[in-house]
């Protein structure tokens, strides 16, 4: 979590002290940011552009375990996190507002430590802080992300656009993030069990990042504008694939159809869950966490995108009688079910 070395009471500075203290050092990039922190409200000029807006809320005990997240990744993977949902709406994000809520066992240094995160991220992928709110809380640290964007309206895309016969595309590889918390769980386990023992996470670090250090793909959006292609439906891998999936097909009165061995599995995450008893496979359908970006592609831009590396093609759109379905590596049909993330699953 957070090493107490020196201790400052948030009371000490007050709310509005302290928003001024977590902020100083955040600067305006975006012309569009035409005022920021220091009103009672932002003000936005995007022109001729479409708004892109996205809000997450991440709970202490639910989203994030703080017996093994480092306070400066928790702020830094809360705004990717949020990045994710407008890089899904094939956009461009430009500016975010964070509100927080700490319990009195957090002393000033921690939240630093947490706009630290937020700060990395912010410079990272060129985001403008431009306001929140900050409170106590009786119920462990809070903490709720609102992102602004931006895209001209035909580049706006949205799950209801998939067409049958067209591509299904994933970016990166799936399946890493979940199998990189079940080492993360793991560990925790051994160390309460025994204090003494050290986390053993040697040769793990590619699928520990992938769950304490997501990044959004903002790099496919670009790619796929360069590359002019202008996906037909899109969405982020929050919740796991087989549940993204079944978004699309949902939200677009289509059938999908995959194939195990086409999807994309590092073999990190591979090795690592057959070790610890999991079906990689398994892992990548419902594993979630892993904000790649789902999307559909006309057949026609299939030579635009085939020698991409970051980019596999698992399946493509049928007719929605024919359900969703994977085809196993031994050629068998499995329905697809959304067995990822529940935020409401006890």
């Amino acid at each position: 979590m957070f090493e107490n070395k020196e201790r400052t009471s948030i009371a000490e500075l007050g709310e509005f002290g302290l928003i001024k203290h977590l902020t100083d050092n955040f600067k305006i990039k975006h012309e569009s940011s035409v005022k920021g922190i220091g009103d009672d409200a932002a003000v936005f000029d995007f022109k001729d552009k479409q708004v892109l807006l996205s809000t997450d809320l991440l709970l202490e005990g639910i989203h994030f375990d703080l017996s093994y997240v480092p306070l400066v990744h928790l702020g830094y993977k809360a705004v990717q996190v949020n990045l994710s949902d407008i890089y899904a709406m094939n956009g461009m994000a430009t500016q975010i507002t964070v509100s927080i809520g700490v319990s009195s066992k957090f002393p000033l240094e921690a939240v630093e430590e947490i706009y630290k995160g937020i700060e990395l991220a912010c410079n990272k992928f060129n985001i403008d802080l431009v306001g929140g709110d900050t409170s106590s809380s009786k119920q462990g640290l809070v903490i709720s992300i609102t992102s602004i964007g931006y895209a001209a309206k035909e580049d706006v895309t949205y799950r209801n656009g998939a067409q049958e016969g067209d591509l299904l595309c994933v970016s990166g590889d799936l399946g890493g993030a979940y199998v990189g918390l079940q080492i993360l769980e793991r560990e925790k386990q051994i160390f309460l069990e025994n204090p003494q023992i050290q986390p053993d996470l040697e040769g793990k670090d590619y699928i520990i990042e992938r769950q304490l250090k997501p990044e959004g793909r903002r790099d496919i959006v670009d790619l796929l504008a360069q590359l002019k292609v202008k996906p037909t439906s899109m969405i982020d891998v929050s919740d796991g694939l087989a549940s993204e999936i079944l978004h699309i097909a949902t939200q677009s009165n289509v059938g999908v159809r995959i194939y195990e061995d086409k999807l994309p599995i590092d073999p990190q995450t591979y090795e690592t869950a057959r070790e610890l008893g999991l079906d990689p496979t398994v892992c990548a359908l419902n594993g979630g966490e892993d904000y790649e970006l789902l999307f559909t592609i006309k057949q026609s831009d299939y030579d635009k995108i085939k020698n991409d590396v970051d980019i596999s093609i698992i399946g493509h759109i049928t007719d929605k009688n024919s359900g969703c379905v994977m085809v196993s590596k031994s050629d068998v049909l499995h329905e697809l079910k959304a067995q990822g993330w529940n935020a409401f699953r006890k």
